[in-house]
């Protein structure tokens, strides 16, 4: 037998019923899904010290257990010295097993780490059914050994789903218990 991570259970047990139900769908494929969760992360400081998208690399890594690959700039910008195919980030795509792994791991463990957590604010779905937001520190994962962090950097986390209205995606992401600010 091979293994099914916790929430993608739940998807096709609990989750399609009940979006189907509500939504007035007329097959289970129309219900939207989570295709892929894409991390991001843009290190300013790389330009000075070329170390940092190595360390970003290797904890985005950790966090997400599967190789990060950095990012290179396209073009010269000289108001930051930044010159064409300088590494300048750190970026992940995962999908399937590992893409519902993590997000049960955010959603159970680590969002709840964030200081003064009172949830993720909603305003940043794009009309099309995906939702990205931003985290501050990358020491809320506990994959991240407090004491070996040398650099505090922030990353952005893009939820892509199949839905095609923010309300049915918002939708999706609650019934996952995805924790959305009370307005």
């Amino acid at each position: 037998m091979s293994y099914i991570p916790r929430l993608q259970t739940q998807y096709a047990e609990e989750i399609v019923p009940n979006l189907k139900d509500r939504f007035e769908y007329k097959s289970v494929m129309q219900v939207p899904s989570i295709t892929k969760i894409c991390l991001n992360q843009g290190l300013g400081k790389a330009i000075a010290d070329k170390k940092v998208v190595e360390y970003a690399i290797d904890e985005m890594s950790r966090i997400v257990g599967q190789k990060a690959v950095k990012t290179i700039s396209t073009k010269d910008v000289s108001n930051f010295k930044l010159r064409k195919g300088m590494p300048i980030g750190a970026r992940v795509t995962l999908r399937r097993n590992r893409m519902f792994d993590f997000l049960d791991r955010l959603i159970a463990v680590s969002l709840p780490r964030t200081r003064d957590f009172q949830g993720v604010n909603s305003k940043g779905f794009d009309g099309r059914g995906n939702f990205t937001f931003g985290i501050k520190e990358q020491v809320i994962f506990p994959e991240i050994n407090l004491d070996e962090v040398k650099y505090f950097n922030g990353m952005d986390i893009t939820i892509v789903t199949s839905a095609n209205t923010d309300e049915e995606a918002k939708a999706l992401l609650e019934s996952f218990g995805f924790p959305f600010k009370k307005n």
